[in-house]
């Protein structure tokens, strides 16, 4: 056989072969999306975990399919206002959902703003939604109601103030203003404070301008801000992490990519989770310890004045659970047995009160 012959019938072999492993590989193509840009913290978690997880995934557990991923991120698709819409009427297929901006549609995700000092630990707080999502058959209910599939739970840091003026015991925060939008502006009741509207890209602002003399807030929203510039003095006071929402799909697009990308998908939002949990922690000793360089006086409330400042806050949760339906008792419970079960002690037994 000439050298000529045996070449092109090793060609031809080859390709047959070839073109078996390229049918055998299926790309999907898969919109992601979120309101903020990548900067964001949330956000990034989206880019730099979620998407090379997902990746990862399917090429560690049969290589039979990949994603082509069409990224909208920063707002281009559509505003934060509307992060449950855009995933649950498949304006994306994958995008962040804030369920602390759907207070009407999503009450029972929104059970950590009404049980301030539960735990300022956002790793317990985090597990306890991965739990709950699944466990939990009112909220999980509630997300297939939406049309939309959890895939991570993300998280802040715990609340604590900054002032223009220090805090060195609650009376010190009587006739000021302090800016605490939404239902934060609850857990100034009984100080004193008058909580003033706004968000983390007001804050400054408002405090240079004299709108307001602090802001109930966390490490990680702030330094972005530069907020502790014109509010120096921070004041620890834990008042607790919140749950804010999550990495979510479409359901339906979701029910319709093969079993392979689900779990790929399923995985992924776990491992996004844990890793914004470490992200998190990383980021507020950098913040903490910037904020530090740049000036700010840091203080912990004295635990007498934190405990007074707690108990003589209203029923918050009986507030919330009244108007959540009843299924917000089963939410309550099981978020406080997550808290506890984690080796947490409530700085408020909000669930016990509920019968008491």
């Amino acid at each position: 056989m000439t050298t000529a012959r045996r070449s092109l019938l090793m060609g031809a072999s080859a390709l047959p072969l070839f073109s078996i492993h390229a049918r055998a590989q299926t790309a999907l193509n898969v919109t992601i999306a979120s309101s903020h840009p990548v900067a964001n913290f949330w956000v990034a978690m989206m880019k730099n975990v979620f998407q090379p997880e997902v990746d990862k995934q399917l090429r560690d557990n049969g290589n039979t399919h990949r994603i082509n991923w069409r990224e909208s991120y920063g707002g281009t698709l559509y505003r934060f206002q509307d992060t449950m819409e855009a995933v649950r009427d498949n304006i994306t297929d994958i995008g962040y959902v804030g369920t602390l901006w759907e207070g009407s549609t999503m009450p029972l995700q929104n059970v950590t703003y009404f049980t301030p000092f539960a735990t300022g630990d956002h790793g317990v707080i985090a597990n306890a939604f991965e739990g709950m999502n699944a466990s939990v058959p009112a909220i999980r209910a509630n997300w297939n109601g939406l049309n939309m599939v959890p895939l991570s739970s993300y998280i802040t840091d715990t609340y604590h103030i900054w002032s223009n003026f220090p805090i060195r015991t609650l009376d010190d925060l009587r006739n000021r203003k302090i800016s605490a939008p939404g239902t934060s502006a609850n857990w100034l009741t009984g100080t004193g404070a008058t909580p003033v509207d706004g968000a983390l890209t007001t804050y400054y602002t408002d405090i240079q301008t004299g709108v307001s003399e602090g802001a109930l807030s966390f490490f990680v929203g702030i330094l972005p801000t530069r907020v502790h510039e014109v509010a120096r003095f921070i004041t620890k006071c834990d008042v607790g992490a919140m749950y804010v929402g999550g990495i979510a799909a479409n359901r339906q697009r979701f029910e319709r990519w093969p079993e392979p990308v689900r779990r790929a998908m399923t995985e992924a939002g776990k491992a996004t989770t844990q890793a914004h949990i470490r992200d998190v922690s990383a980021r507020i000793a950098v913040a903490e310890a910037e904020m530090v360089r740049q000036g700010a006086v840091i203080s912990t409330l004295p635990e007498a004045e934190r405990t007074r400042w707690i108990r003589g806050l209203p029923n918050l949760a009986r507030t919330w659970a009244d108007s959540s339906g009843p299924a917000s008792r089963d939410v309550l419970t099981a978020y406080f047995a997550a808290i506890r079960g984690a080796g947490q002690t409530p700085g408020r037994d909000w669930d016990r009160e509920l019968t008491a």
